[in-house]
């Protein structure tokens, strides 16, 4: 979408600062971020928001999980733990229209959130 944010940022029109990619996520530090380590999980593919997972495109949440982990444990925050958001909406707090997911780690991440 050529209007989009994140995909602008997927395809190097804005720069930032890449933490993984494969030919299906691009990962990429918070420029607001909200823990000592706070990276976004981005599927290539422009998907809107959470509502629109469907059976056509439902396999990509179970690769940003895999990836989360894989980069869990490469950056050494797996054990200690670590939270993953997914924002839907404006009363879910969601301010770009590309599904992503935060991953928050390095302090303890209090219960409930917002």
């Amino acid at each position: 979408m050529s209007d989009c944010l994140f995909c602008k940022i997927i395809n190097g029109e804005i720069p930032s600062s890449k933490v993984y990619e494969d030919d299906k996520v691009y990962a990429f530090n918070d420029i607001d971020p909200q823990a000592p380590v706070h990276f976004l999980v981005v599927p290539k593919t422009h998907i809107a928001s959470a509502l629109e997972i469907d059976d056509s495109n439902s396999d990509i949440v179970g690769h940003v999980f895999k990836v989360v982990a894989k980069l869990a444990n490469e950056m050494g925050f797996g054990k200690a733990g670590y939270r993953i958001v997914n924002n839907c909406g404006k009363n879910g707090g969601q301010t770009v229209g590309h599904l992503h997911f935060h991953v928050l780690a390095g302090r303890n991440i209090g219960w409930p959130p917002g």
